[in-house]
C-alpha cells in the first residue's frame, strides 16, 4: 500500500490548490528538521514526505496519476490514465515517470530560503544546501518567520505560499517640532544609514551569499502649517533591505517643543498677559507677537476677571483640512494684586465701588 498523500497533508481529495497551499505551509513549518534540531532525523523524514506529497497533489498531472493508480502508477507500475496530460495518454504513449522534486527546493519557492532556521538541511532528495552559509545571523531569520508564522503566515502575499515575501515592521521615529515650524510649515532634511542588497541598476539581487552595504540618503520631510503632535510622516521602504523581506516603512512622528509664550489647544492658541489690577479694573490694551512674526494689538474694555477670556478670531492655527481658515487666539489674564493696602486706600476704593 503507497502513501496516502492526501493524509500526510491532512486535505481530503477535493482540496483545492489553495488548501495545498496552506496545509504545506503549516506542515512544513512545524516539521522542518531546523525547527527539530532533538529529533532531527524522524524530521527530515516527515519534511520529506510532506514534501513530496505536495509536489505530487499541486501538479495536476501527477495528482490525476495517483488518483487513480496510486503511488505505484507514479512510480512507472501502473499505466496512466487516458488523457492524463501531457501527453501521457495511452495508445502505446511513453509511460510516465515521477521524479520526486528536492525538498530544499519546494521550501524555497515558498519562503525564499531552503534553510531559513540556520543549520541547513543538508542534501535532502537532491537539493542544494543554503542557510548556514547564506551570511545572516541565524537567529534573526528563525524569529522572524516563526513571529509572523504565528501572526498569520509567513510571506506578504495572499497567504497562501506565493513566492511574495512579508514587509518588515515599521521603524517609528520621533520628530521634534517648535510651534512656529507647526504654524508656518516647514521642510526638514535628514540623513538616514540604511543596509541595501542590490545589483549596479538597484535592483535587490536574491543572491544567499550577497552581504548588505551601508548607504547613507538624505530625505526632506515636509511640515504642512497645522500639523498636529502625532501626526505620521512615511517613507515607504527606507528600512534595511534583506532577502526575502520587504523594507520596513520609515515613519516620523510629529512631536511639538514646548512654547516659551503659547500653548496649544487643538486649532487654538493661548497667551497668558500678567496685568495689575488697575489695568483690570480700568481698561488694558494687549501687545502679543504672533508666531510669523506680526506684532497683534488688542485693545480690552471689559473688566478683567481672574476668568477672564478674551478671544481674536482667526489668529490661532491654521486647519490643516482647510488652509484657509486658522483657529483662535485666546488671551487669559493672571492679575497681581497689591499685596497690602494703605487705610486710605481701602476708604477710597470702598467708596468708589460703593458709589
Amino acid at each position: 500500500m503507497g502513501a496516502d498523500y492526501y493524509k500526510i497533508l491532512q486535505v481530503d481529495r477535493n482540496s483545492s490548490d489553495d488548501d495545498l497551499k496552506k496545509a504545506y505551509r503549516k506542515l512544513a513549518m512545524k516539521w522542518h528538521p531546523d525547527k527539530n534540531p532533538n529529533n532531527k532525523s524522524q524530521s527530515e523524514a516527515k519534511f520529506k514526505q510532506i514534501s513530496e506529497a505536495y509536489d505530487v497533489l499541486s501538479d495536476p498531472q501527477k495528482r490525476a496519476i495517483y488518483d487513480q493508480y496510486g503511488e505505484e502508477g507514479l512510480k512507472g507500475q501502473a499505466p496512466p490514465p487516458p488523457d492524463a496530460g501531457g501527453g501521457y495518454g495511452g495508445g502505446g504513449g511513453p509511460s510516465f515517470r515521477f521524479n520526486p522534486r528536492s525538498a530544499d527546493d519546494i521550501f524555497s519557492e515558498f519562503f525564499g530560503f531552503s534553510s531559513p532556521f540556520g543549520g541547513g538541511m543538508g542534501d535532502m532528495g537532491g537539493g542544494s544546501r543554503v542557510g548556514a552559509s547564506s551570511g545572516f545571523p541565524r537567529s534573526t531569520f528563525a524569529e522572524e518567520i516563526f513571529a509572523n508564522y504565528r501572526g498569520g503566515g509567513v510571506g506578504g502575499g495572499d497567504g497562501f505560499g506565493h513566492n511574495v515575501p512579508r514587509k518588515a515592521a515599521a521603524i517609528e521615529r520621533t520628530l521634534p517640532c517648535s510651534l512656529e515650524d507647526l504654524y508656518k510649515g516647514t521642510s526638514k532634511k535628514m540623513k538616514i544609514s540604511r543596509e541595501v542588497v542590490a545589483d549596479a541598476s538597484g535592483t535587490l539581487v536574491p543572491k544567499p551569499r550577497r552581504r548588505p552595504t551601508t548607504v547613507e540618503e538624505i530625505i526632506t520631510i515636509d511640515i504642512k502649517p497645522g500639523w498636529k503632535k502625532g501626526t505620521k510622516i512615511t517613507f515607504p521602504e527606507k528600512g534595511n533591505e534583506q532577502r526575502g523581506v520587504i523594507p520596513s516603512d520609515l515613519v516620523f512622528i510629529i512631536d511639538e517643543k514646548p512654547h516659551s509664550v503659547y500653548k496649544r489647544d487643538g486649532n487654538d492658541l493661548l497667551i497668558t498677559q500678567k496685568i495689575s489690577l488697575v489695568e483690570a479694573l480700568t481698561g488694558y490694551t494687549a501687545q502679543i507677537a504672533t508666531l510669523d512674526g506680526r506684532n497683534l494689538t488688542v485693545p480690552i474694555n471689559a473688566i478683567i476677571s481672574p476668568t477672564y477670556e478674551e478671544v481674536v478670531k482667526g489668529e490661532g492655527m491654521p486647519i490643516p483640512k482647510e488652509p484657509s481658515k486658522k483657529g483662535n487666539l485666546r488671551i487669559k489674564f493672571n492679575i497681581k494684586f497689591p499685596s497690602r493696602l494703605t487705610s486710605d486706600q481701602k476708604t477710597g476704593i470702598k467708596r468708589l465701588l460703593t458709589s
